[in-house]
């Protein structure tokens, strides 16, 4: 039986749970009301940071769901960003969508796996 980690772990969630070598993030958001490219760019960030803690980074990337809160509006701005942040030769299996997010304020969420 793997063992379970868990990092940022609260009440409610953790930031990212490790176990059998994947280490799974929650969905990050950028602050409310930023721009997309903002938004976009503080929850890649954020995501750097988690990884970095898991043992791991974003050439190792698995998987990425990114949620957006108007494709029409949203999709090119966050791509933009998400071009320049990728790791080259490394891009994860990916699938993009609308939703509402947790508030109007919120433009774009991630969630990300990766290897160990």
């Amino acid at each position: 039986m793997s063992d379970i980690i868990r990092i940022e772990s609260g009440p409610r969630m953790s930031q990212a749970v490790i176990t059998g070598g994947i280490a799974y993030l929650a969905g990050q958001v950028g602050a409310e009301g930023g721009t997309v490219t903002e938004q976009t760019t503080a929850i890649l960030a954020q995501i750097d940071v988690l990884l970095k803690k898991a043992g791991t980074d974003k050439s190792r990337l698995i998987t990425a769901q990114v949620w957006c809160a108007d494709m029409a509006t949203d999709f090119a701005d966050m791509n933009a960003v998400w071009d320049t942040w990728v790791a080259k030769d490394c891009a994860p299996a990916r699938w993009t969508g609308e939703a509402k997010l947790a508030t109007t304020g919120y433009r774009v969420e991630i969630i990300v796996t990766a290897a160990l």
